[in-house]
């Protein structure tokens, strides 16, 4: 999975591309655990070449969205694919994650 990673708009853009699962679960968990230690309040995960995500990428986001809270900040996803999102939806993290539709929608809200 690649992990790329800009500023926009006052907010810290994290993109995903490839299979978030067991094996890349790290490299974002450490790519999100600094941006809390950054301080950065307003993170947006756009999802929009995301193919696939396990439970152990659910659990690297429910603990940055912990580690966000922590610092009153907020962790935001855009551009679910439906495979994607049915993970979400079926996980009950539809009720824990802002989902946008867009990178846009967020960026310009």
């Amino acid at each position: 999975m690649e992990i790329s990673q800009t500023k926009e708009n006052n907010v810290a853009v994290v993109a995903l591309n490839g299979r978030l699962d067991a094996n890349t679960a790290p490299q974002l968990e450490a790519a999100l655990n600094a941006l809390v230690e950054a301080g950065e309040t307003k993170v947006l995960v756009d999802c929009s070449h995301l193919q696939y995500i396990s439970s152990a990428g659910l659990r690297v986001l429910l603990a940055a969205a912990k580690g966000f809270k922590k610092i009153d900040g907020t962790i935001s996803l855009c551009a679910l694919s439906p495979t994607v999102k049915q993970v979400f939806e079926i996980s009950g993290f539809t009720s824990i994650f802002p989902l946008h539709a867009t990178r846009d929608e967020v960026l310009n809200a």
